[in-house]
């Protein structure tokens, strides 16, 4: 399982800069970004290099935070390979809640998180269908 930080964030110029800046004055790296957003607040998902530091000094700076686990699955770069793993999350009964993508650093496959509502069933049936589950030491570093 991989560290997300999920930052509820004022919808206003300026603050995205200042999440990041924090992040970046403390030497934490970025992994993954998502930004979703509503007229008045937005929801910033991100994988951090030092994801209990990023938590740690983002709640001091004041920010709304929250530390929850995803999984990190690599999906070959061919069509069709999502929807094979799609698939087999469905057929055991997980819900995909969200995705995102993250660079790989294999040309040959893309990194999706995703939020899988009972993730020890999803990661069962993704390896039997021959996914690739990437963990923390490969996404921190």
């Amino acid at each position: 399982m991989i560290k997300q930080i999920s930052v509820f964030v004022e919808n206003r110029r300026g603050k995205l800069a200042e999440i990041t800046e924090v992040l970046a004055a403390n030497d934490i790296d970025l992994r993954a970004l998502s930004l979703s957003d509503t007229s008045e607040f937005g929801l910033l998902r991100l994988i951090a290099s030092k994801p209990d530091e990023a938590y740690k000094v983002l709640r001091e700076s004041g920010m709304m935070v929250r530390l929850n686990e995803v999984v990190a699955v690599g999906v070959s770069d061919t069509p069709g390979s999502f929807a094979k793993a799609a698939r087999l999350v469905a057929d055991v009964g997980v819900n995909l809640e969200y995705l995102y993508a993250l660079s790989s650093r294999n040309n040959d496959e893309a990194v999706i998180i995703m939020r899988l509502d009972q993730p020890g069933e999803g990661l069962a049936a993704l390896r039997k269908g021959g996914f690739r589950i990437i963990g923390p030491e490969e996404i921190y570093n």
